[in-house]
């Protein structure tokens, strides 16, 4: 009996620093010095995998039986790669900005001057260079500008066909011939080019509004050819993107807290809180999709509905620090059988009662708006029967490529803006 009751006490003081509240808890340092939430690697970005997984099945199960009879069957797959958009930060530096906007960099709400489609914000915030034969750099578009901002209509049939399609363009190159031959057509000076490019201001801030309306038309297009992989793919990344557009802390330039001594917060709000409490608490009953008129106006609201809700989000969990002793804010905790440190279950709680069910309304607005997007996708596209639609089967290259994308996202290495989570 004596040797078994010696090898229970590793187990037992596990379990004791694993309490909320326990007796056994090492001292941390003062909350200014401590970081606010240190979860394992390979935690969870974003709304945590858990949130994006959720939010992608729970949307599938509200569509009607035309779309169902496809989505159904493809309900795992859509759920499971909800967080490919996160993984893919680990590989491509053009991800990043994709899943958020400091509109805080834009001036006040509502941010009116702020244009709503990806061409006109190009138009105001990017500029056109050209490389003569000498190798001299060119400022053909751009520079300082007027405000408001009206450029002619030929630049922005110009920006519309060469410039927006090449937005993801790491080099961001322009076809010279062909800026020339704009240049000289609407009887603007057009020197010989031998190279030409733009550069944007908008990455810098994040671009997901503008993206989510490439995402819709991408889909409807998906639709119309009734190409299953590349309809699911998409559909997958959208529910994603729709998530992030839902979190408050994805629409300002303190999106982690970093600017008010709140480190931490990002992944306190729309990991932890979720991760603890949806299964037992939260309702996920959100209704029909609903056919979106007017997606671009749809999408932003999004944005601006979440980022009216940035100061809650930061001044509810700065009182109440100062209420919770620093011991009983951050507990080591287990997840995938790893231990690591995170908010107390009971600080958690006491921050989800303070937010007066606000992380439980924006998951369900996020289903909800996830399901609408798809539903005016099929819709727009003329409600092609997916009855018949061929099923999605995994090729050999799908599978290295998805080892490919899991090793890269193993290695921990984030491409673009860091975020703690």
């Amino acid at each position: 009996m004596i040797p078994r009751l010696f090898s229970f006490f590793p187990v037992l003081i596990l379990l004791l620093l694993l309490l909320p509240g326990a007796a056994i808890r090492r001292p941390g340092p003062p909350p200014a010095e401590r970081p606010h939430c240190c979860p394992a690697a390979g935690a969870s970005p974003d709304w945590g995998f858990f949130a994006h997984r959720r939010i992608n099945r729970l949307a599938v199960l509200s569509l009607p039986p035309e779309m169902m009879v496809f989505f159904k069957k493809n309900i795992d797959w859509i759920s499971d790669h909800a967080v490919d958009a996160d993984m893919r930060r680990y590989a491509a530096t053009w991800e990043a900005p994709r899943h958020y906007i400091d509109l805080d960099e834009y001036g006040q709400p509502p941010f009116d001057s702020l244009p709503r489609t990806l061409t006109e914000a190009l138009l105001r915030y990017a500029d056109v260079w050209g490389v003569s034969a000498a190798g001299d750099t060119i400022l053909l578009f751009g520079g300082e500008r007027p405000e408001p901002h009206t450029p002619e209509e030929p630049w922005r049939a110009y920006f519309r066909r060469y410039v927006t399609p090449q937005f993801t363009d790491p080099e961001k190159q322009l076809q010279a011939d062909t800026l020339r031959v704009f240049l000289q057509r609407n009887g603007l000076e057009a020197p010989a080019l031998q190279a030409a490019f733009f550069r944007e201001s908008l990455s810098a801030h994040g671009i997901l509004p503008w993206h989510l309306q490439k995402m819709q038309r991408d889909i409807t297009d998906a639709f119309r050819r009734r190409d299953s992989k590349r309809l699911l793919r998409l559909c997958a990344d959208m529910g994603h993107y729709i998530g992030d557009a839902h979190v408050p802390l994805h629409t300002t330039s303190n999106y982690n807290g970093q600017k008010t001594g709140q480190t931490g917060i990002h992944g306190f709000w729309e990991s932890r809180i979720p991760e603890l409490f949806a299964d037992e608490q939260y309702d996920y009953f959100t209704g029909k999709p609903l056919h979106v008129q007017r997606t671009t106006d749809y999408f932003w609201g999004m944005v601006l509905s979440s980022n009216s809700m940035v100061d809650s989000v930061l001044d509810i969990e700065r009182a109440l620090r100062l209420r919770f002793p620093p011991d009983r804010q951050m507990c080591p905790d287990m997840r995938n059988g790893v231990v690591f440190i995170a908010p107390c279950r009971d600080f958690a709680a006491a921050y989800q009662q303070a937010l007066d069910g606000m992380v439980e309304r924006r998951m369900r607005a996020a289903i909800h708006a996830v399901a609408s997007a798809w539903y005016t996708a099929w819709v727009d596209a003329g409600q092609p029967d997916l009855s018949q639609m061929d099923p999605l089967l995994a090729t050999e290259e799908d599978r290295k490529e998805a080892e490919a994308l899991q090793t890269i996202y193993g290695q921990g290495k984030i491409l673009g803006r860091p975020e703690e989570h």
